[in-house]
């Protein structure tokens, strides 16, 4: 079972203050965050894509390349790379310069992003969204398993006799992850590559999140790949907290309530009932987390997300330190026994 965190790289008022952190800030802090991370045993940590304010996740790879230089055991990720918008031939290159440079510790989650106006940014048709996504990781995944690629398909350019490098390191391509909230047609596509599944269940009930889960590890199973059961599954999840539980609730509700994402909806009492958003005790995030077990079965991955929404950098700090002492030792004793393993580089090498 593999712990991390995953985020967006958002600029947000801290309603508390009145202030915000500047990009140059927000970036460092990042990477602050990410090296921390290391530090209190996490085994991920994932950043986000986005081309508009107010986020400052528009190169990953740099900022994961940077990361790398910082860390040594961790292992790189996304929470999206856009599949639909960005070109193939780049994520191939970029993605396996990034596993030279952190000596393979690299993976990398695919998705459609939830930002409309990316599409025509980048010359592309978000009515096109599904058979982008189909069409780019075909090819993608080509590039990375054949050193001379031939290709045509309807959303870009053809390719005749094209090497992509560098190589992927040692000859093993990235692990990818197929991220989706909503898309069945993206858990058949994880499910048909052999690929891993990940649903940002964030901000959905159980009984959605398990529908898909469900899909793709039938898909995994209908296309060869081994029982459904060892099909590879990652969940999201949120989480504030301090020792007492209306401590975490208290300081918490002015940030949920000025969201964009969760401000003007349902209640942070309501939203906590109805999908993995767990403010409290340390203990009341590990039964939460532990119940993603009874809920969907044995899964591989678990990203929190522990900043953004306006959170100061220090309070950031906290919760991971809360996180390593209290947290996450429970956590990998409780699931230590789930199977199959969260695949590594070292692990597909063999």
């Amino acid at each position: 079972m593999q712990f991390g965190i995953f985020g967006v790289g958002d600029i947000a008022v801290d309603p508390w203050t009145g202030r915000s952190p500047s990009e140059h800030e927000r970036i460092r802090n990042m990477v602050e965050v990410a090296v921390k991370a290391e530090e209190i045993g996490m085994d991920v940590v994932a950043v986000g894509e986005h081309h508009n304010r107010p986020f400052v996740t528009s190169s990953p790879t740099t900022i994961l390349g940077y990361i790398a230089a910082r860390t040594s055991r961790i292992i790189l990720s996304t929470s999206v790379t856009l599949i639909t918008t960005n070109d193939p031939v780049k994520i191939a290159e970029d993605f396996a310069t990034l596993q030279h440079l952190a000596d393979g510790r690299v993976d990398l989650m695919l998705g459609r992003g939830n930002t409309g106006p990316v599409y025509p940014w980048f010359g592309k048709d978000i009515r096109d969204g599904i058979a982008l996504a189909v069409e780019n990781y075909a090819l993608l995944h080509r590039l990375w398993r054949e050193d001379v690629v031939d290709w045509e398909g309807k959303h870009r350019t053809p390719l005749q006799s094209f090497t992509a490098t560098p190589r992927p390191l040692d000859g093993v391509p990235p692990f990818v992850w197929h991220g989706s909230i909503r898309s069945p047609e993206i858990a058949v596509q994880a499910g048909y590559y052999g690929d891993g599944f990940f649903h940002n269940n964030i901000f959905w009930p159980k009984e959605h999140t398990k529908r898909m889960i469900d899909l793709y590890r039938g898909q995994f199973e209908r296309y060869g790949h081994g029982p459904a059961g060892q099909a590879i599954v990652g969940l999201g999840g949120q989480t504030f907290m301090r020792r007492e539980s209306q401590d975490a609730i208290e300081e918490f509700r002015p940030y949920f309530d000025n969201s964009p994402v969760y401000g003007g909806g349902p209640s942070l009492e309501q939203t906590m009932r109805e999908t993995p958003l767990s403010v409290g005790s340390p203990q009341e995030v590990i039964d939460r987390t532990l119940r993603f077990r009874e809920d969907f079965g044995d899964y591989q991955r678990q990203l929190f997300n522990v900043d953004g929404m306006g959170l100061p950098h220090k309070v950031v700090l906290e919760q991971l330190d809360i996180m390593g002492e209290e947290v996450l030792p429970v956590l990998r004793r409780e699931f230590a026994s789930m199977r199959p393993l969260a695949p590594t580089h070292e692990s597909r090498k063999s």
